[in-house]
């Protein structure tokens, strides 16, 4: 969750992972992309060490860091760079330091690649097992037999469970993308299979030199906002059920959306999925859904912070019935809203335990060099969050109210049983059939 309204690179990381689990992918490995760096290369990789340690000692939110050496952990990580032998290995190094401290909003974000690799599936988890949600329509995985409700065993021998795909999808999308993986999956009729998958690699530039390359970076701009926009479904004039996938809205918008359900009687708030956001979003939207001031958490850090609250909009609040769905995926700002909505007994939260990946934090962006500059940067966090009940939700996540997770079989024939059984509790009759096609995923065009 972020403790001011700007985007970040880390932004794009947080919306693309999910769970929190650290220690079992080592980062340091060599990978298909290596290329032997020069000594300038180490020195550079070095000096990137030594920003990052500096802006993270400064601002951790946690002054003895969570019991580690942590001047000695860094000493390690720059004796260890010196025998470097990849750009890939480099980032590696620093990222770990950062990883070993097991906080979901602090890590390294390493310089942006001029190239875009997509591997063509996505995963999620479901209950404490990972499975495949999607599969790209044209693509390798498609095409090697890999459907959605397989269980994701392993990649590139690495185990995957719940509690390693943030760190998975860290290693194979920012920190060191590969040009293909292997796969060992489990069908919904119990048998393992074992795949290749070869990504698909879109290169870019790293300097832009004409109209051409200009109109091309609108035109990823453009395909982020349709990815990420909000979408609305109208079962009947009572009801609305609201698709989420950030807390990204500025006040007037978040104000513009509370219009589209004020005098309804139901609100079905779809969270699953959404990685979290601003804190601005969160307290702004969770006042709309109370006549009085509600405090959310507590932040507790190096110095003494004022609480997150809920302001409460009287007769402008939504007073009819609410249903949050939440999911593995469901992070941060959308943890705070659920576990708030959860100990004021204002509404039921449904589906799987949320992500548990509950800090505050910020970004900081670092360069090295002027006219060639490289650019990287940290996401630190700066404060933990304590909910009213006195309990942190980093990695603990929501417990739903409801406990209700999609079967292999669902996933694989696109039914949404936790969205259809919601809509059962205002009064629609909606099948999960009906349900899994009322927001279908939808890929990149370009």
């Amino acid at each position: 969750m972020y403790n001011k309204r700007s985007a970040s690179a880390f932004q794009i990381l947080v919306a693309a992972l999910t769970a929190v689990g650290l220690m079992v992918f080592q980062l340091v490995a060599g990978n298909v992309y290596a290329q032997k760096i020069s000594k300038l290369e180490i020195e550079q990789g070095r000096n990137m060490l030594r920003n990052v340690k500096s802006e993270f000692m400064k601002n951790y939110y946690d002054p003895t860091f969570h019991g580690m050496e942590i001047e000695e952990r860094f000493k390690l990580a720059d004796e260890r760079m010196k025998n470097a032998e990849s750009n890939g290995q480099l980032f590696g190094i620093i990222a770990q330091v950062l990883l070993d401290l097991n906080d979901s909003h602090t890590a390294f974000v390493p310089p942006m690649r001029a190239s875009r690799v997509e591997y063509g599936w996505q995963m999620k988890a479901v209950g404490g097992d990972c499975y495949v949600s999607a599969v790209k329509p044209g693509s390798d995985a498609e095409a090697k037999g890999l459907t959605v409700g397989d269980k994701v065993l392993s990649i590139d021998r690495r185990q995957v469970d719940r509690s390693k795909i943030w760190l998975a999808n860290y290693l194979y999308y920012m920190l060191r993308p590969q040009p293909g993986m292997a796969l060992v999956v489990q069908k919904p009729d119990g048998r393992q299979q074992q795949l290749v998958i070869q990504a698909k690699v879109r290169e870019g530039k790293k300097v832009l030199e004409s109209d051409f390359d200009y109109r091309n970076l609108m035109l990823d701009a453009q395909e982020e906002d349709r990815l990420n926009r909000h979408r609305f479904y109208e079962p009947s004039d009572d009801v609305l059920i609201w698709k989420m996938p950030q807390f990204d809205l500025s006040k007037d918008e978040v104000d513009n959306r509370i219009g589209k359900f004020r005098n309804r009687k139901a609100l079905i708030l779809d969270l699953r999925g959404n990685p979290g956001g601003y804190v601005d979003t969160l307290e702004r939207l969770a006042g709309y859904f109370f006549t009085r001031d509600v405090k959310i958490a507590d932040f507790r850090g190096r110095k003494e912070m004022k609480p997150s609250i809920a302001k409460g909009h009287d007769e402008k609040a939504f007073k009819g019935q609410l249903i949050v769905l939440v999911d593995g995926e469901s992070s941060s700002a959308s943890e705070l809203f659920a576990r708030v909505i959860q100990l004021e007994k204002r509404g039921t939260v449904i589906g799987d335990r949320s992500a548990g990946m509950v800090m505050r934090s910020r970004y900081y962006p670092l360069q090295l060099g002027v006219v060639n500059a490289i650019f990287f940067g940290i996401n630190v966090t700066d404060a933990d969050l304590i909910m009213t009940d006195g309990k942190s939700l980093e990695h603990v996540g929501v417990t739903p109210d409801e406990l209700l997770l999609p079967t292999p079989e669902d996933m694989a024939t696109n039914r949404d049983p936790v969205l259809a059984h919601a809509a059962s509790l205002v009064g629609i009759k909606l099948d999960p059939k009906s349900a899994g096609a009322l927001f279908p995923l939808e890929w990149r065009s370009r």
